[in-house]
């Protein structure tokens, strides 16, 4: 029997809570439940990058998904009507099996694709493959060679800042904010 390390065990113990927050997310009735589910399940995530030695990837796991996305998915979950509970439970129907048979089909090209892992392929990549994701090579590529779409995305991301708040402006409007203020 092999001899397992500290960093094993945190491998394997962050994998089975990311398991296990993962079916909390998909089973938990409660849209609330579920979202905190998903937090649990990035942070986990993030454990498991930084047991990879990929810090930056670790930390935009958590600042972004466990952050930013959280606090518009539970936006939305606050905008819906939760009082009608009805509406948004999904009775089964053709789209759930064939979801059910894509996963199946998913989990057996993973168990297949780890099964052709070979440790032959790991001596060629050296030391490049341990420095890919380290928070310095990404900062220099992204500042080097990806500076561009680095740009473009920045603004694609301020356009939609713009865009939210437009919107939100029409939805709230003068009338609503001056109720607001005289209570």
């Amino acid at each position: 029997m092999p001899e397992i390390n500290l960093s094993t065990a945190f491998f394997i113990g962050l994998g089975s809570l990311t398991i296990v927050a993962s079916l909390g997310t998909i089973l938990s009735r409660s849209p609330v439940t579920s979202a905190l589910f998903l937090v649990l399940n990035f942070f986990a995530l993030g454990g498991i990058y930084l047991l990879l030695e990929a810090q930056f990837i670790a930390v935009v796991q958590v600042i972004v998904y466990a952050g930013a996305i959280m606090v518009l998915f539970l936006f939305v979950i606050m905008l819906l009507n939760l009082e009608d509970e009805q509406r948004l439970t999904e009775r089964y129907d053709v789209k759930k099996g064939f979801a059910i048979l894509f996963a199946g089909l998913l989990l057996v090209e993973v168990l297949y694709v780890v099964g052709l892992k070979t440790p032959a392929i790991a001596p060629r990549l050296g030391t490049v493959a341990a420095e890919i994701g380290t928070a310095k090579y990404i900062g220099q590529q992204l500042l080097t060679e990806f500076l561009f779409p680095f740009e473009i995305i920045s603004v694609l991301l301020l356009g939609a800042i713009v865009g939210a708040v437009v919107l939100a402006k029409k939805n709230f409007g003068p009338e609503r904010a001056t109720a607001k203020t005289t209570l």
